[in-house]
């Protein structure tokens, strides 16, 4: 059995390279072309999504309408005051910089959350999940879980990051890109 993690397509942040994570925006229409023009060959028994538009678009331009279930803990992190701003519009703020500085991992945004709660949260719902799901979350929900079931890797969390619309099949000990 197998677990699939998926991307979302992209949304106007994503090409306007906006933190974006608790905000619930739709799919851009690149992104609804683009998750058009993939090619899945994998058969779940069962979908997943974090519950966020995004999400919830991609699940059904991808496989049609098929029942699935939402588990908001597969949420992307929040990025609290950064949230949709650039770091053009960010880069002479001082709480931004004292947020980049350091443990980016750990230091946690004004109102927001750092990646390492993000991380536990993630990991205890994906501690949950049956075998056969296809779980339509977010960058850096599939980075986290990526990281930490294969740290041999050696691969950063933004390493693991995939491109919208892709992601990766977990079976048992190994995985492999998709689509």
């Amino acid at each position: 059995m197998s677990i699939y993690l998926i991307r979302h397509g992209k949304t106007a942040a994503n090409e306007q390279r906006r933190y974006c994570g608790s905000t619930d925006l739709p799919l851009s229409e690149k992104g609804r072309e683009e998750l058009r023009s993939l090619c899945y060959d994998i058969h779940p028994q069962s979908f997943l999504t974090s519950g966020m538009r995004r999400t919830d678009e991609t699940l059904q331009i991808l496989f049609g309408t098929v029942p699935f279930s939402v588990d908001t803990r597969f949420r992307e992190v929040d990025f609290g005051d950064f949230e949709m701003k650039t770091y053009e519009e960010l880069k002479d703020d001082p709480a931004y910089q004292d947020w980049l500085t350091g443990d980016n991992e750990a230091n946690v945004p004004p109102h927001g959350e750092s990646g390492v709660q993000m991380t536990r949260r993630v990991l205890e719902a994906f501690s949950e999940l049956p075998d056969g799901t296809a779980l339509i979350t977010h960058g850096g929900v599939t980075a986290a879980i990526m990281a930490h079931l294969f740290p041999a890797e050696g691969k950063h969390r933004y390493q693991w990051q995939p491109q919208n619309g892709r992601g990766y099949e977990i079976d048992g000990g190994t995985y492999r890109p998709i689509p």
